[in-house]
């Protein structure tokens, strides 16, 4: 938030923002401005943009080094940052605290236990490409009670075309307590014949 403040006020003394962009586009909230003789004017921005396919928001970083003016280092960060939103296009694989899947559960109060992710995943890729990403889930076997929220217990992969684009661990969305035991020595019979 403080780098978004467009000035800033302290002991009667007005600075303003030298980050052209925040006057010049809504989207733009940041990062750092700076200048010398040896790499020119510089420009770190950041941006953040709301699209149907990603309601919370995609942001991106532009860095710009070696420009000659104040005005060239807006200028080509905002030409970085446009191409940046229409070459590329985010995909949202899932949604917060949606579960990917159901991953089997041993030794458990409950047999089952969904696996998610307490952020959006979201991936970019070119733009008009974002049908033909695929995902697999992998489970990390076997799932033993107990186990916590939050506790990682496998992974989303993201590709496109055949290549990887993203890997992101999948995590446990809620507490599975140990059974009792008598249904612990069941699921330990159980494993034994379980592939």
């Amino acid at each position: 938030k403080y780098y978004s403040m467009k000035e800033f006020r302290y002991n009667n003394i007005t600075q303003p923002n030298r980050n052209r962009l925040l006057f010049i586009d809504p989207t733009v909230d940041g990062l750092k401005t700076g200048h010398t003789d040896a790499a020119g004017y510089n420009l770190i921005a950041t941006a953040k943009r709301v699209s149907p396919a990603v309601p919370q928001g995609r942001r991106l970083l532009a860095i710009v080094f070696g420009t000659a003016s104040e005005k060239d280092r807006a200028n080509e960060t905002q030409k970085l940052i446009n191409w940046g939103y229409t070459a590329f296009e985010g995909v949202q694989l899932l949604a917060a605290d949606q579960p990917a899947q159901q991953a089997r559960v041993w030794k458990g109060q409950q047999n089952e236990v969904g696996m998610g992710s307490r952020q959006p995943i979201v991936v970019a890729v070119p733009a008009g490409q974002g049908q033909s990403v695929t995902t697999q889930i992998e489970v990390n076997k076997p799932l033993v009670a107990p186990l916590a929220a939050d506790q990682a217990i496998g992974t989303l992969k993201a590709s496109l075309n055949g290549q990887p684009v993203a890997s992101v661990p999948l995590v446990a969305l809620q507490a599975v307590p140990e059974a009792g035991f008598f249904g612990r020595l069941w699921d330990a019979i159980q494993m034994l014949f379980a592939k």
